[in-house]
């Protein structure tokens, strides 16, 4: 139905007859002449209608309204001296249209694709037609070329590409699953994947050595801007590796799919960082390195000190800790609403010292000693117009504090360069963090995680253990994670202990991989990297959202098909199902 795309019209066509079909993306009507720019998946490319040319054509063209389907039959002109057009490839040509035939007509659209974008509710809502928009379909022509990418790194360093099951058994430790009713058994559940984790590991003992999958996840969370209920990983693993061999394999695929999104090379290593320093300088596991504002330490330098607050905090084994915004000159305004926006943050308090003329300005200056100003000053290079922020308390929650309010300060006063990329290698985990809500330690990362020294020696300090574990970072989101696994079966049994998994419980959620453990199973490791954040981030768009064809929103509705939604007392009753509701 055509001889060629709209967008590959080219000087070489000129003088001759071309075959069309797209849509009608705008129309101008100057009299005698219509104007139709015509659009399909790689361009436009503007169509004439001229009464001298086909009056039958021209007399068509005056039905044609947007988006209406057509296909024509014309000649390809250089358009006359004056009206070229240099923002398109085709710009330079036109097509004189005497043959035109409408395939199909379109009704009057919720949004008009050439204004500006719509509100999300409406665009979600005819994802169909905010697709149809050239800046759109571009996303998703990168995202395609993505996909090949990966594929092509990742077969040409010797991994081979599977398929792991999307009904599954639900497992704990991790997310909430979404649960499946399986009518062949009444009363029993699947669980959609919420990663293939035993899988991948299933396949290293199976003597496949380099496995990976474009593969959808799905975990049953609270949505926020770069989460969704169903998502897309590359998912990876190895066998007969270690830390540095995933580092260095992973490094180049995310360099290969910045190539591919941006044109040109990504040549710098990417900087690695341990767990504990992110924490302590940044005050996350996901420092955003675009600009510096590092949390810094003065607990040493307080440890005589009479001021209350600080003499308080460091008699309970807290800490004293600051950052520093060079060169602003704040007014007391600027210092009360940071302050203010520190306590909504969950800070009891916030002090702020602002050096002016050599000289400490601030309600707790009197309180300080000029030894302590003095070692300050030297300690944090302290210029005239510096603002000195400073947090006291326990050191974890002062560290998670001043990181966000870091980040606050970066977006309020302009230091984030929006156009940097910053990745970075995050390394040696903690293997186990406290949850409040359970009141126990649990798994950090994942319980197939390999400790970075025997656990089965263990004293009883969950904090000081190391993981094998490593994210990467771009801005300050987390893009991919992974770890080297447990590959003995006491030494998963071991960590099965230290979490509070029996040895009947184990069998019932993991023997399979127990068992398999047990069958020469090698040393093996991975990582997945979330698709969509990648892509996000890369093309500087603000929710992963914009790069997934078929969005939910924050609950997690597909405004499209109105999913999820009831469905029959037939399909219940099979399910054998009752809801609550119908008690």
């Amino acid at each position: 139905m055509r001889d060629k795309y709209c967008g590959a019209v080219d000087s070489n066509d000129i003088g001759k007859q071309i075959l069309l079909s797209g849509w009608v993306f705008r129309r101008r009507d100057h009299g005698g002449l219509i104007f139709i720019d015509l659009r399909d998946i790689t361009g436009i490319v503007q169509i004439v209608f001229s009464p001298e040319i086909s009056p039958d054509a021209h007399s068509m063209a005056g039905e044609l309204k947007q988006e209406f389907v057509i296909q024509i039959k014309g000649r390809v002109e250089r358009r006359p001296e004056g009206t070229e057009n240099p923002n398109i490839p085709t710009g330079m040509l036109e097509i004189l249209v005497y043959s035109l035939k409408i395939l199909n007509t379109s009704r009057a659209l919720p949004f008009q694709l050439d204004e500006d974008e719509p509100n999300e509710a409406i665009k979600l809502r005819y994802r169909y037609l905010d697709m149809r928009r050239p800046e759109v379909q571009k996303v998703f022509i990168t995202r395609s070329r993505v996909y090949k990418a990966v594929r092509d790194y990742l077969t040409s360093d010797g991994f081979n590409e599977f398929e792991t099951p999307m009904l599954t058994k639900s497992t704990p430790e991790g997310a909430r699953d979404f649960i499946v009713p399986s009518r062949l058994n009444p009363g029993m559940f699947y669980a959609l994947p919420q990663s293939p984790q035993l899988f991948k590991q299933i396949l290293m003992i199976a003597g496949f050595d380099r496995y990976f999958q474009i593969v959808r996840c799905f975990r049953d969370e609270d949505l926020r801007a770069d989460r969704q209920p169903e998502f897309t990983q590359i998912d990876i693993e190895m066998s007969f590796v270690d830390v540095e061999d995933i580092l260095r394999m992973g490094e180049g695929l995310v360099k290969e799919v910045y190539r591919t999104v941006k044109g040109h090379p990504w040549d710098m290593p990417f900087p690695r960082m341990s767990y504990d320093e992110a924490m302590e300088r940044y005050g996350t596991d996901k420092p955003d390195l675009r600009f510096e504002l590092p949390i810094i330490e003065l607990t040493d330098i307080f440890a005589n000190t009479e001021f209350g607050v600080f003499k308080k905090a460091l008699a309970e084994k807290g800490t004293v800790k600051c950052i520093v915004l060079k060169g602003k000159t704040l007014s007391r305004k600027d210092l009360d609403v940071s302050v203010d926006t520190a306590k909504q943050m969950g800070a009891e308090g916030l002090i702020w010292i602002r050096n002016e003329n050599n000289a400490f300005q601030s309600p707790i200056a009197k309180y300080l000693k000029e030894e302590e100003k003095s070692m300050m000053s030297q300690r944090l290079g302290l210029q005239d117009g510096d603002i000195v922020f400073i947090m006291t308390g326990n050191r974890q929650k002062v560290n998670e504090l001043m990181g966000r309010f870091r980040l606050y300060i970066g977006e309020r006063f302009d230091l984030i360069d929006k156009n940097l990329y910053k990745f970075l290698w995050v390394v040696d985990f903690p293997l186990f963090e406290y949850s409040e809500e359970q009141k126990r330690y649990v798994a950090r990362h994942h319980p197939f995680t390999a400790s970075k020294t025997d656990i089965r020696g263990f004293n009883g300090d969950y904090e000081s253990l190391k993981s094998k574990a490593y994210d990467l970072v771009l801005n300050g989101v987390e893009i991919g994670g992974g770890s080297i696994r447990i590959h003995r079966k006491e030494d998963q049994f071991e960590m099965f202990k230290l979490l509070n998994i029996g040895e009947q419980e184990a069998q019932e959620k993991f023997g399979f991989l127990l068992e398999a453990l047990e069958m020469g199973a090698p040393p093996h490791g991975g990582i997945a990297f979330g698709f969509d954040r990648l892509l996000m981030m890369l093309m500087g768009l603000d929710s992963i959202r914009d790069v997934i064809p078929f969005p939910k929103t924050q609950k997690g509705v597909c405004l499209l098909t109105d999913a999820p939604s009831k469905v029959a007392q037939k399909q219940l009753n099979e399910l054998k199902i009752r809801l609550a509701s119908d008690k």
